[in-house]
């Protein structure tokens, strides 16, 4: 089963797309800030990130500088999905971005083809 980190400082929203991702057969892991986030991707080898910018201390996008230089994780895929304007310009080489509030449907097919299932 693929696994999916989502990284989000919003309890509510680590819990709805962690029961969304399980409800459709995925394994997940969650992360509330940066330093988390970076642990548990070396820890648990994700196989999809979703990754929120607005985070306590950090921003994603310095998440993403750090994961790309760790040789095992820096071809993870990334989803953005933040409530910031103009996220998807945010990290370049990111496969998707969302704005919150987000389409349910749109996020699980573009998972989906991600993880090529």
């Amino acid at each position: 089963m693929p696994k999916i980190l989502i990284v989000d400082d919003d309890p509510n929203i680590r819990q709805y797309l962690a029961a969304l991702f399980e409800d459709h057969g995925y394994l997940t892991v969650v992360a509330r800030d940066v330093a988390e986030a970076l642990q548990t991707a070396q820890d648990e080898r994700p196989d999809l990130i979703t990754l929120d910018l607005d985070l306590p201390g950090e921003w994603g996008p310095r998440f993403y500088r750090a994961l790309s230089q760790e040789p095992e994780l820096k071809s993870t895929p990334i989803i953005v999905i933040s409530a910031m304007p103009g996220s998807r310009y945010a990290i370049g080489n990111a496969v998707a971005s969302f704005t919150k509030p987000f389409d349910r449907e749109e996020l699980l097919k573009t998972v989906g083809e991600t993880l090529d299932l």
